[in-house]
């Protein structure tokens, strides 16, 4: 698994180079926004993780113009913990936030759950809702009839859902799904995802009637 890190930060880049090299990744890295995008583009990485705060380009930057070409799962790696700046590079096409500092097996649970791809459960083809169609087999979603780009974390929420329509599903079977593990905390991530999945889905996200939040317990999709 080739992972690319971005980061203008060199004892940092020194720490995650040894530490994930040691769990089996093979490791490039970046110190600046415009050299993450040649080094993308030249070694072809399963996964990225960058920082927001670099010099030349910034992270959301270099998210926008990766989105231009690419799908391959972003999580950010930062020090930033304002929920502005959290919503800014989901909707950018991050597909995970992680904030400084971190926990090294929460960081590995959620590059592992970003790699993983799961198989469509035998005999289940596809769920309507609106005017939105999930197809659980090719793994898109439609709106109207057009493509709606997910990104891979968007999806798996999404997914898990459409596999339990009209029933609660808890916040812990979520993490379990996405990030591999109970243990992940739940900092607001789920409602950032859901809230990213109302902008995309929902006729009114503010309103919405088929991706419900069941207060204290989780979410609910409604056909």
């Amino acid at each position: 698994m080739k992972l690319l890190i971005a980061d203008d930060d060199p004892q940092m880049v020194r720490a995650l180079r040894i530490t994930l090299a040691a769990h089996g990744y093979e490791v490039v890295v970046a110190a600046d926004g415009a050299a993450a995008i040649a080094a993308a583009a030249q070694s072809h990485p399963d996964l990225i993780m960058l920082d927001l705060g670099m010099p030349r380009l910034d992270g959301i930057e270099v998210i926008q113009a990766l989105r231009g070409w690419t799908n391959v799962p972003i999580i950010v790696v930062s020090g930033r913990t304002g929920s502005a700046d959290k919503v800014d590079a989901l909707d950018a096409g991050a597909d995970d936030f992680v904030t400084k500092p971190f926990q090294v097996d929460e960081l590995l649970a959620r590059l592992r759950a970003l790699s993983r791809r799961s198989l469509p459960a035998g005999g289940e083809s596809a769920v309507s809702f609106g005017d939105v169609v999930v197809d659980l087999a090719t793994k898109t979603v439609t709106r109207a009839g057009t493509r709606v780009h997910l990104t891979p974390t968007e999806w798996r929420m999404l997914e898990h859902l459409s596999r339990h329509p009209g029933a609660l599903v808890t916040r812990q079977d979520l993490l379990k799904e996405i990030w591999g593990s109970e243990q992940v905390s739940d900092s607001g991530y789920l409602r950032l995802y859901m809230s990213q999945l109302r902008k995309k889905l929902e006729q009114e996200p503010r309103t919405p009637v088929h991706l419900l939040t069941e207060s204290g317990m989780g979410y609910r999709l409604v056909l």
